[in-house]
């Protein structure tokens, strides 16, 4: 396992991810919130989004026929770069209502800050707690579960927007699941 800036877990060991539970737990939250609010939280754990990514998606950027948002890049301000993600039927159906109310501008309208305390609320109606309890342990989550799904990295680096394929091979030291079950089998 390994620790630090680039890690799925922090400088104790603590992970950043959500487990596979607690993304369930999460997913089922936010669907109880209104909907604009409740595909916004579906949208960060479907796609790993940063907040600020997901908040500047447009009508423009949500492909209904091919179910795949185009998401500008934030962190490369110097060049304009686009990424594709492909995501779920049930989440581009729940979509629609929003695109059609925001047919110019942002999606969404709600503030960065106000974006992090409906990931936060959610999060702590979920019972999840401690570093992975916030959006970058959504997006984290959103690589580690691509890692156990066995995607290729290199869709998981464009996935992501990463221009460095290390910085996205720290989802393929995450093995907990995977050991634990090995694990169980000596223990029979």
């Amino acid at each position: 396992m390994t620790q630090g800036t680039y890690s799925a877990y922090d400088s104790e060991g603590h992970r950043k991810y959500l487990t596979l539970a607690e993304g369930k737990r999460f997913r089922r939250c936010a669907s109880r919130l209104p909907q604009d609010q409740a595909s916004f939280c579906l949208i960060l754990y479907f796609t790993g989004m940063r907040i600020s990514e997901a908040l500047a998606l447009t009508a423009m950027d949500v492909d209904f026929s091919m179910c795949v948002l185009r998401v500008r890049s934030l962190k490369k301000r110097a060049k304009k770069e686009f990424r594709r993600i492909p995501v779920p039927d049930s989440l581009i159906s729940a979509l629609q209502t929003i695109v059609e109310s925001h047919a110019e501008g942002p999606l969404w309208t709600f503030s960065r800050s106000t974006a992090w305390r409906i990931v936060k609320r959610v999060m702590a109606d979920a019972e999840i707690s401690g570093i992975q309890a916030t959006a970058k342990g959504l997006r984290h989550g959103f690589g580690v579960r691509g890692a156990l799904a066995k995607v290729p990295l290199n869709l998981l680096q464009l996935w992501f927007g990463h221009s460095q394929a290390t910085t996205t091979a720290i989802y393929l030291d995450v093995r907990d699941e995977e050991e634990r079950e090995l694990m169980q089998r000596t223990w029979k």
